[in-house]
Order: C-alpha cells, then sequence, then structure tokens
C-alpha cells in the first residue's frame, strides 16, 4: 500500500488530470456506474480553549466509479467553527489543531475486486483542485462561450484553484476582476495571478465591481452570508457556488435573488440538496419559481441528459453544492497511477492491513 503526501500529489495532478477524471465520474454517476454516499459533518461537545466556540468535527464522505476501479472514503478530523473579521465578515475556519500545527484529512482507496487498501493520501491539495475542476465543468457547460470578463469572490486557496480551472475552460477571458473583504488579500492575489497568468487579474473595492460586466461570476469562498446582490446580475452572466447549507450551518454565498433570477440552475448534487436542508437551493422551488424536476445535475448535462443554456440571455446558476466521495475516488486513483509511474511516496505492507477472520 502506498502512502501519499500533498506534495508528492501536487508534482503529478495537473488540472488537466483532475478535469478529465471528474468528468468521467459525473458521467459514469448519471449512467448508473457510479456510487456516492452523502457527505456527513458530525460535532462533538469538546472545544479548543484557544478559540471559544470551536469544536471537534468529524467529517466523512465515501464513493467510486467504474473506471478508477476504487472505493474512496475520505476524512477529516477538525476543531471548526465561525469567526468574524474585523470588518464584520464572517467565516468558517478550521484550526490547525494537530501536532506541530497541523490538520488531518486522509483519503483511503480500496480495490472494488481484491477489496485490498491501495493507498492513504492527504486531502487538502486533491481538495481544492476537485472542487474548482468541478467549478470549471459547469462553467464550460453553461458559461457563454465568448467571456471576456469574469469575477471572482475570493482570494484564497479555492480562489486559486477555481482561477487556474476557469482558465483553462475559457481562456480566451482577458480580465477577472476580484474581491474579497481583505483589500490587502485580494491586492496580493491579483498581482500574484496577473504574473502568473499574463491576465488582468484586478482587485475592486467593492462587491458591486466583481459583478457587473462579468459574464462569469464565481464565488469561492467560506462565506456565512451571500457576497453579492443577485439584483446586480446582467443578462447572460452564469454564476457559481461553492458554498451552501452543511446540515450543521445554514451559510451560503448566492442570495435568494440570484436563485429567483436564474433561467437554468444546475448543482453537483440533488440528494445532498434534501440531505443538507440547502434551502438556498430549495428556495426557489418553495417559492414557485423553478420546479425540483427542473433543477438537474451536471453529471446530467454532461451526459446529454439534461439541457445546459438555453439562451445567450439566460442567467444560469451552478451550485458547486458538496463534497463527494466519488470525486476522491476519481481523482485520487488517477494521481496514485501517476504517482506509482514515478515511484513517490510511501510503500507499507499491505499484509499489515488485512485479515483472516470475517469482518
Amino acid at each position: 500500500m502506498r502512502i501519499l503526501s500533498n506534495s508528492d500529489i501536487e508534482q503529478v495532478l495537473t488540472p488537466g488530470e483532475c478535469l478529465s477524471a471528474l468528468e468521467t465520474a459525473y458521467v459514469e454517476l448519471a449512467e448508473g456506474k457510479a456510487a456516492n454516499r452523502p457527505r456527513n459533518h458530525t460535532y462533538f461537545p469538546v472545544e479548543d480553549s484557544r478559540y471559544p466556540g470551536f469544536r471537534f468535527r468529524f467529517k466523512s464522505q465515501e464513493g467510486g466509479n467504474v473506471s478508477s476501479g476504487v472505493w474512496a472514503l475520505r476524512i477529516t478530523s477538525d476543531i471548526a467553527g465561525v469567526e468574524t473579521l474585523a470588518n464584520g465578515v464572517k467565516r468558517r475556519r478550521l484550526i490547525p489543531a494537530a501536532p506541530g500545527g497541523r490538520y488531518v484529512g486522509l483519503v483511503t482507496l480500496y480495490s472494488t475486486t481484491t477489496l485490498e487498501p491501495l493507498a492513504i493520501m492527504h486531502d487538502s491539495f486533491i481538495q481544492k483542485m476537485r472542487v474548482g475542476a468541478t467549478s470549471a465543468l459547469g462553467i464550460r457547460e453553461l458559461a457563454n462561450k465568448d467571456v471576456s470578463v469574469a469575477g471572482m469572490f475570493g482570494s484564497g486557496w479555492q480562489a486559486e484553484a477555481h482561477l487556474e480551472c476557469l482558465l483553462m475552460v475559457r481562456p480566451e477571458i482577458e480580465e477577472v476582476r476580484v474581491y474579497s473583504p481583505t483589500p490587502k488579500n485580494r491586492s496580493a492575489f491579483a498581482e500574484t495571478w496577473s504574473e502568473r497568468t499574463g491576465r488582468r487579474i484586478v482587485a475592486v473595492d467593492d462587491p458591486r465591481g466583481a459583478v457587473e460586466g462579468c459574464q462569469v461570476v464565481t464565488a469561492a469562498t467560506a462565506a456565512m452570508d451571500p457576497c453579492f446582490d443577485g439584483a446586480w446580475l446582467e443578462r447572460g452572466t452564469h454564476v457559481t457556488s461553492i458554498t451552501s447549507p452543511d446540515g450543521t450551518a445554514m451559510r451560503r454565498e448566492l442570495d435568494d435573488t440570484t436563485f429567483d433570477r436564474a433561467d437554468r440552475i444546475v448543482v453537483l448534487s440533488r440528494e445532498q440538496v434534501h440531505h443538507d436542508n440547502q434551502i438556498d437551493i430549495l428556495g426557489p422551488v418553495e417559492r414557485g419559481r423553478v420546479a425540483w424536476d427542473d433543477i438537474r445535475e451536471i453529471g446530467e448535462v454532461l451526459a446529454g441528459q439534461a439541457p445546459g443554456r438555453g439562451s445567450a440571455d439566460d442567467i444560469t446558476v451552478f451550485a458547486n453544492n458538496t463534497g463527494m466521495g466519488l470525486q476522491f475516488a476519481a481523482v485520487c486513483a488517477r494521481a496514485l497511477q501517476l504517482a506509482e509511474e514515478r515511484g513517490l511516496g510511501h510503500e507499507v505492507p499491505t499484509d499489515w492491513f488485512l485479515e483472516e477472520t470475517s469482518p
């Protein structure tokens, strides 16, 4: 069995590899060739004395698809809570409370034919890449083809992955306008990514600046409250979000106006909407703006089973509304294959993990 660190995985897993693996997995899910258990968060009444209100949280998700040949179990053992920034903005935060000021997030892969564990892998690099690549697939399928200006909410590690993957699927974009609540962070992000991409990455001082005049608007944040007013959206805009209620907190990035104005709403997982009571997505259904059956999954769109954009003037929304074990199966299997080819990581005897009597 192979053990892979984030640095091992980062050497082999490119945005292109991640996009390819995820597209295959989502299509297989739509065709009945994959399975996924909804993500679960469990809070436990143990708090970190340094951070009042921050409690132990265990998160797990699992899934697999036929072509990857693996079943993945992803877990995080966290101290989690909500912090308020100096400007009053609230956001979800995880505390590096593990020894050495570190975090605990692991993916275990199991062979679906020989049953044996194949790998234990760090999850952090894969985490951000699978979210950014999924959002990019939504943009590829739902945004207008002639996009030249995009807006981005967020200036952290998720925003980095989203920007990189956005430019892969819409290379014609010339300018990205970035807003985040901390001026220093958004300015540094714009400067760094202008140099890396050769595009105009511009920090804006007001949320409206990352919406008006932007044909694609992406929210890639840890926000607790909507990032912008949906009334600012212009016809023909595609909107992406990665934050919805998760069963423990009623956080969201998009307001009711955005969902009510959408001509097409696509999600990553319809099952997770009900599992977590994601009221942001359920809202337009309850208000009679859209029928539940008209909200489809990105895998159905990719497989040609559901429509994408109807016209150039449509406002479309892709709610990248959960993490899926299926994603980790597809992406980790690809990363493991590439790492094995290069001899990366550490090997331990698989025999240590096998038993002679029935579980």
